[in-house]
């Protein structure tokens, strides 16, 4: 028996569940309508809410900081990584965010990974909800503190896990998404603030998927709610709406300080490239400048979904544009997303482990970028293939 046989017998499995996948692969950019192994089709799941991944402005940014910087960073922060061009996408981004200080990192997952084993140790409690993203469960797994989670978005069990918790230990830090990916709903942050000064708890947001979507021009979910100040570690992504790769902390400067001398994926990995941080700091300005994409995104968010209630589809709970399309069964969800293809429209399918077994769903995700033709004609699409595989 190959010592690989395990494997073999794994991927057999997922091919006889139907949900086993081959990549697809993009011949172009990732925008509304893309060149999707080798056919054009209406991009539906995409994270470039804003469009703003190929707009030229930001193109152009990066280009000239190319020709100025070379193509990579040479080296992590703490050594030659740490270039002007970075500590000035951190002075804009903390002015954007309204807070003290911001320290990037190279991705959203990089963030949480680094930033939760540098802000707990042992002695500490980590209070998670239960459905938060997997980059937070890493980054938890990574400390040495003792962790526990909430029912999603459960008050009253966040508050009894406070009660009987709190006293037995130093610090507890409260975890939760500000938008949940994969449901599109949005934490309790008013509430979970007020348990947080109750119970002398610590919070942290990890806003990936309310960057550049909500609050105004798309400050994110502490600016939609008006906490500016008060949350401890606001988390956001870079290469969402902003459309181009990284993430970062808001925080207060001193906590600054401390990650820059001991967030892991700072000290061990090369910095973010010049490219990428001209171009976020152009998506950036262009968000301060105006509202315009911001407005455009949930004018199509709002038609979407409508049109998508009146076929008759479970469309969930979401309150931002992320639209899950329930399914339920995998192998159906799977089917589902290949009928579309086929239909001229690419939405992946979400199924277990990323979802719990038995609530796969399609996840739309709405774009500025999108027409109107194109929403009309992904919603033709998923009537006749939601009729003919009887969903709706």
């Amino acid at each position: 028996m190959s010592k690989l046989d395990t494997f073999h017998l794994q991927v057999e499995e997922l091919k006889k569940a139907g949900v086993y996948r081959k990549l697809p692969v993009l011949y172009n950019a990732c925008s509304n309508v893309i060149d999707l192994n080798h056919k054009e089709v209406i991009n539906m799941s995409s994270n470039n809410y804003l469009g703003l991944a190929n707009h030229p402005r930001v193109t152009e940014a990066a280009i000239k900081a190319i020709e100025k910087y070379g193509v990579g960073a040479g080296s992590v922060r703490t050594i030659v990584g740490n270039s002007d061009l970075l500590e000035s996408l951190e002075e804009l981004l903390a002015e954007f965010k309204q807070e003290e200080a911001v320290t990037c990192f190279q991705s959203g997952l990089n963030c949480n990974i680094g930033v939760i084993q540098a802000i707990t140790q042992k002695g500490d409690l980590i209070v998670s909800d239960s459905l938060n993203h997997a980059s937070i469960i890493d980054g938890t797994r990574l400390s040495k503190a003792d962790r526990t989670v909430f029912k999603h978005s459960d008050m009253e069990d966040l508050e009894k896990v406070l009660k009987e918790k709190r006293k037995d230990y130093q610090n507890v830090l409260i975890i939760t998404d500000g938008v949940f990916s994969m449901d599109g709903d949005l934490a309790n942050l008013p509430e979970i603030v007020k348990l947080a000064k109750k119970y002398d708890c610590l919070t942290y947001v990890d806003d990936a998927h309310g960057s550049g979507v909500l609050g105004h021009s798309g400050r994110g979910t502490v600016d939609h709610y008006g906490l500016h100040g008060e949350i401890d570690f606001i988390i956001g992504t870079l290469s969402k709406a902003i459309g181009v790769i990284g993430g970062y902390v808001a925080s207060k400067k001193i906590v600054k300080e401390w990650l820059l001398h001991r967030a892991r994926p700072l000290l061990f990995s090369t910095a973010l490239p010049p490219s990428a941080i001209a171009a976020t700091i152009e998506s950036v300005k262009m968000l301060m400048e105006s509202e315009e994409y911001t407005k455009k995104l949930w004018a199509n968010a709002t038609y979407f979904k409508h049109e998508m209630k009146e076929l008759g589809f479970n469309i969930g709970h979401s309150q931002t544009p992320i639209t899950p399309v329930m399914v339920g069964d995998e192998a159906l969800t799977m089917q589902f997303s290949k009928a579309l293809l086929a239909e001229g429209v690419f939405v992946s399918g979400i199924v277990f482990p990323t979802v719990p077994q038995g609530t796969g769903r399609l996840r739309v995700m709405i774009s500025a970028s999108h027409t109107k033709e194109n929403l009309d004609k992904a919603i033709l699409a998923f009537k006749k293939v939601g009729k003919d595989l009887k969903i709706i």
